[in-house]
């Protein structure tokens, strides 16, 4: 079971844009990783068609998206049409051919007691370094929620630079806590727009990075 600290597996595969190697493919970007029961699904034509018209908020945050089903690199060419067509979007990122499961093993994509042969709705965000940073995994009757994933992309890319962490419901522009290991002493010299004491372990200060 892949867990969050490890090392995302690298692999090779066929897509609708022609074989891709994922740790090539994302070089030193951040990456998305996530699968979709089938093709030609209703569920998944609205999610691949919101990560498309979301196509500049991830480049702006140097984020790479690659979309898996376990069917054909032919199938996926088609289904492109209809998302583009009903959507109205442009699919700009590759889609996964997965027809012997290889992939959908190594990240733990089948659920055998959902259903064992397809997908369930998962999704892995992973770090420059490779290592697996979020994972979410939905049923296949439930649509995620995009916003929410741009946002934990924020929050994870603020707390890999800064010594802090994002509270509840955190947004973009918004306080965050100080890590609790850095001292109340020291929070002036590493966060000069100052910061609020609530409690000795709760402590609050403008993004740092705004």
């Amino acid at each position: 079971m892949l867990r969050l600290g490890d090392i995302a597996p690298n692999f090779k595969a066929q897509t609708s844009e022609g074989e891709v190697d994922f740790y090539e493919f994302l070089g030193d970007s951040w990456g998305v990783l996530f699968s979709h029961p089938a093709d030609y699904t209703p569920v998944c034509t609205t999610e691949l068609g919101r990560t498309a018209a979301l196509s500049d908020e991830f480049k702006k945050r140097n984020v790479k998206v690659l979309a898996l089903s376990v069917d054909s690199a032919e199938s996926h060419r088609g289904w492109i049409k209809d998302i583009n067509e009903t959507q109205n979007v442009e699919v700009d990122f590759p889609i996964i051919a997965d027809e012997d499961k290889k992939i959908s093993e190594a990240y733990d994509m089948i659920h055998p007691n959902a259903s064992a042969t397809f997908t369930v709705r998962s999704l892995f965000i992973i770090a420059p370094d490779k290592t697996v940073k979020l994972i979410i995994t939905y049923p296949a009757s439930t649509g995620r929620n995009f916003q929410e994933i741009l946002r934990v992309i924020d929050s994870l890319q603020l707390t890999a630079e800064y010594s802090v962490a994002t509270p509840v419901d955190w947004k973009e522009g918004e306080d965050v806590v100080v890590a609790p290991a850095i001292k109340t002493e020291d929070i002036p010299a590493k966060f000069p727009k100052g910061f609020k004491e609530i409690k000795p372990y709760l402590r609050m200060t403008p993004q740092p990075n705004k």
